[in-house]
């Protein structure tokens, strides 16, 4: 078995101080850490199209009402709904301008809680120990024209304790929607379907969203298919009749080792 590698973690902070901003996004940033900065809620709402944080540090934002925007916001979202956020609240002079309200305070949805001046160091201790309580789960989009297989797949899939299926999709077409909508970690993709073709979508989704790897799962496993989904920038194919034998192992491997497949035999288990 392969040896399990560790996955670097990703932080964004948001704060409309640059000065601190800075200063805690060096006491966070490590071999093992990636941390991202946003200034505004419009800067944290694109940053997550493209990133795929463990965690989110929530600051200061003005105006007043803003943070708790954008929290709710994270909240709503399918990507980061289950993410576990630190707020970092106004010092009490600014509770008036950018600070959190009582009734934004009632609905606040957090692992922790802290108002400025706090100093980075100690910050950046409480987010590490958030981080390493977490456990991140691998998100998974099923893409086959067949609902039996599609339920059949997420049965399997929804078993393991560290796969998380986050979406179904029912054409090439839709699944380049539901990956740009969702960003999962792997897309488990058939090949023949209506509208737009695996192959096709597999192409697709490896030029505009290089953090999202597909696994191919066909019965149509000859030579010409492997050969182009490989070509393509899939990971991996596997003939549907050995699903249930590979494909936990794949997903795993795929993620956590990011090296492609072995190739299969045509027409073999």
């Amino acid at each position: 078995m392969e040896e399990k590698l560790e996955e670097k973690r990703e932080i964004l902070i948001v704060d409309d101080e640059p000065e601190f901003a800075l200063t805690l996004q060096s006491a966070l940033q490590s071999e093992v850490c990636e941390v991202a900065i946003a200034a505004t809620k419009a800067e944290a709402q694109e940053a997550v199209k493209t990133l795929n944080p463990d965690l989110v540090i929530l600051g200061t934002l003005s105006p007043r009402g803003e943070a708790f925007s954008l929290h709710q916001w994270l909240r709503e979202n399918p990507k980061t709904k289950d993410l576990p956020i630190i707020v970092m609240d106004a010092p009490p002079e600014k509770q008036l301008v950018k600070g959190w309200r009582r009734d934004e305070a009632a609905l606040m949805d957090a692992e922790d809680y802290v108002a400025k001046p706090i100093e980075p160091g100690a910050l950046a201790t409480r987010a590490q120990t958030i981080l390493a309580k977490a456990t991140k789960r691998i998100r998974v989009l099923i893409v086959d024209d067949h609902s039996v297989v599609r339920d059949g797949i997420k049965s399997v899939l929804e078993l393991q304790t560290d796969i998380e299926v986050i979406g179904q999709a029912e054409n090439g077409k839709e699944s380049l929607e539901k990956v740009d909508k969702l960003s999962p970690d792997i897309v488990i993709m058939d090949i023949m379907m209506p509208e737009m073709n695996g192959l096709e979508a597999t192409k697709q989704i490896y030029k505009k969203y290089p953090k999202t790897r597909v696994v191919m799962l066909s019965q149509y496993d000859d030579e010409e298919n492997i050969l182009a989904a490989e070509q393509l920038g899939a990971y991996g194919f596997i003939p549907k009749r050995a699903a249930s034998a590979q494909l936990v192992n794949a997903i795993r491997a795929v993620h956590y080792v990011g090296k492609r497949l072995q190739r299969p035999r045509p027409g073999s288990d």
